[in-house]
């Protein structure tokens, strides 16, 4: 699927923008909303300093969005693939003189996408507690010392019980819910990346989804409708429409984010995130000030 933002034409008012999907006649349906997840270089496996990304998303349309890059972690876990403690000061300052300079132009939110991994929850709240952030984005990114979304350790699925790697995975994503510590549950399923599937009709996988999400609803968080499975192996957008269904029935909000690691991804695929979200009744997408959830209509352009 090709990225939704590759020409913009404004039409009929100012304030009115018709999106022209890779220059063809396919026209976005929707007003565009804001696009919370996306990286800088500083985690190591992303292009593009804060102005591209900005410049991008003004180009799309878009009106708002936040930078939302991999946290620091203490003792060094998973340095490879996120910023170090000691580059948090530039990447504050880096989105903050962005954003004052395109106010004008783009709304642009401060965030961050920490890590939940049992044990360092100290460590990440001290960081959280020291910055006033617009929103936090938690994540499930290991089971124990398992990568299960990185290319380099895609062969330990080898040895794996999917099943049991996804009811895992599910109470991990529970667990980081309960703890209160974030704003936005990211990427859903992550677990699904590289194509392994559960196998059809598990109970015990459909039990671990519909705790996650309990956890999630009672702890008043919204949920990231994620544009990024579909560039991965998987080809799916994160979560799968039957997790979206649930979630729908539940009431609990979402968030859009094209996890975008190069400013050519910003709000990618953006149209069928908000066709998902409507097949199933959600009329309202989130976005953060300062932790403070403000609901924004999902309007259609006709």
């Amino acid at each position: 699927m090709m990225a939704v933002c590759l020409k913009v034409v404004r039409v009929l008012s100012p304030f009115l923008f018709v999106w022209f999907v890779g220059g063809s006649d396919s026209i976005m349906k929707y007003f565009p909303v804001p696009d919370y997840h996306m990286h800088t270089p500083r985690c190591n496996h992303a292009v593009g300093d804060v102005r591209a990304y900005a410049q991008a998303a003004i180009k799309c349309g878009l009106t708002e969005i936040g930078m939302s890059d991999h946290s620091p972690m203490p003792n060094g876990f998973d340095a490879a693939w996120r910023m170090g403690l000691a580059e948090l000061p530039s990447y504050l300052q880096e989105i903050e003189r962005i954003r004052d300079e395109m106010e004008a132009d783009l709304t642009v939110r401060v965030g961050l996408e920490a890590d939940f991994h049992p044990g360092t929850e100290a460590a990440v709240q001290t960081m959280m507690d020291a910055y006033a952030w617009d929103y936090v984005i938690g994540s499930v990114h290991f089971i124990d010392d398992w990568g299960f979304d990185n290319p380099d350790e895609i062969h330990r699925w080898d040895a794996m019980n999917v099943e049991d790697a996804y009811v895992a995975y599910f109470d991990l994503v529970a667990r980081s819910a309960a703890t209160g510590m974030f704003d936005i549950i990211g990427h859903p399923d992550l677990i699904k990346k590289f194509g392994q599937r559960a196998p059809v009709g598990s109970q015990r996988v459909d039990q671990a989804e519909s705790e996650m999400l309990d956890a999630v609803k009672e702890a008043g968080m919204a949920l990231e409708i994620s544009s990024a499975g579909l560039r991965k192996p998987v080809k799916e957008i994160y979560p799968h429409e039957r997790i979206v269904a649930k979630a729908a029935k539940r009431q609990i909000p979402f968030a859009f984010g094209s996890d975008a690691h190069a400013p050519e991804e910003v709000g990618y695929a953006m149209e069928a995130c908000l066709d998902m979200l409507c097949r199933y009744g959600v009329q309202e997408i989130a976005s953060f000030e300062k932790r403070q959830r403000i609901m924004k209509p999902i309007r259609a352009l006709a």
